[in-house]
């Protein structure tokens, strides 16, 4: 039989079931790590009903939640008792340096803002207000700001070794967030200081964030909303990260011309965030999370690397350069460099 004679692949159905439940497998991540139980497992192997008796829980539901976080890999069992897989005792337990609880539970947060997608794609509007997570609600929006200073933690691992600021003196971290890459620049580039732009709620706690790693000498808060604050003049760097997804098109671009006319001569503008490919479909994280950010801000979205080099090329910037940060990362870094 010819090529051409082939029968046809059937369609394989596979991935439209494993996907009808993949959120069985989110549930039980989220839910052990709000139970705590890779903290209470921390210290060696336990039965069944010592984790039920220790996290007030019931002995049988509790077993069936154990036997699949061990299916899934979180978990080791050995005669009856559980104790912690590498990767949860390494990412999953408070008391590990690479502890990333905080960020679960954001994504934990955001489980029921995923249920109102239907009415989010119909009415064009968030499922959850961005308000309620940046000032209007304290508690919530400090949760916010330490889970975006461990994930921020996580990429600067691959951003900052990226970046060369020898011999600079001046950053603009425009909506910077917990403050955590100006820490970490600021730390490896001596003679950097650096001045952070966040609304009054978040600067609030990324003050403290800040004050705990003992760069309050070199890292600055300034209260403000990057939407209209000034951006001074006289930078040699202006950084931009993990913002762009919140702006439409035109906001980016005004954006970044704002960080051009601020940067000195031969100043660098680096922009980092989640891009998709031009086209905006791949990667599919970078697509999903564009649907993520219109759950979570009223201009929420995702862009193209593409677009934002375009952006910075309109603006009179020149050596672009996007780099991607190394998997499993999402991210990606657009560098320009004012002439």
């Amino acid at each position: 039989m010819s090529d051409t004679q082939k029968p046809a692949m059937a369609p394989d159905p596979t991935p439209i079931v494993r996907l009808s439940t993949a959120f069985w497998e989110s549930q039980v991540l989220l839910t052990a790590n709000r139970l705590r139980v890779f903290d209470f497992l921390a210290d060696g192997a336990k039965s069944v009903d010592e984790v039920a008796a220790g996290l007030q829980l019931a002995p049988r539901s509790t077993g069936l939640l154990l036997r699949a976080c061990t299916g899934l890999g979180f978990l080791l069992e050995n005669g009856q008792r559980f104790e912690n897989a590498p990767v949860a005792a390494t990412f999953l337990v408070s008391r590990s340096p690479a502890f990333m609880g905080n960020v679960i539970r954001y994504s934990d947060q955001l489980y029921g803002a995923w249920g109102n997608l239907e009415g989010a794609v119909r009415s064009g509007q968030p499922a959850v207000p961005a308000q309620t997570y940046l000032g209007d609600d304290p508690a919530r929006t400090r949760a916010f700001v330490v889970a975006m200073h461990e994930r921020a933690l996580g990429i600067a691992r691959a951003l900052v070794p990226m970046l060369d600021l020898s011999g600079r003196r001046t950053l603009l971290d425009v909506g910077g967030g917990p403050g955590t890459y100006s820490v970490l620049l600021t730390e490896r580039f001596p003679g950097l200081r650096a001045e952070v732009i966040e609304l009054p709620g978040v600067a609030a706690v990324a003050r403290e964030l800040v004050s705990t790693a003992g760069a309050s000498e070199r890292v600055v808060l300034r209260d403000g909303d990057y939407h209209s604050a000034d951006f001074g003049s006289g930078k040699d760097v202006v950084l931009m990260s993990g913002m762009f997804h919140r702006e439409t098109a035109q906001a980016c671009r005004a954006l970044i011309a704002r960080a051009a006319a601020c940067l000195n001569p031969g100043g660098l503008l680096v922009v980092s965030d989640v891009f998709t490919d031009e086209g905006g479909c791949q990667p599919a994280f970078a697509a999903l999370f564009g649907l993520n950010m219109m759950l979570t801000a009223a201009d929420g979205g995702v862009h193209a690397d593409a677009d934002v080099m375009q952006w910075m090329a309109d603006c009179g910037m020149r050596e672009l350069r996007c780099m991607p940060l190394p998997p499993p990362m999402p991210h990606r870094v657009v560098l320009g460099v004012k002439p």
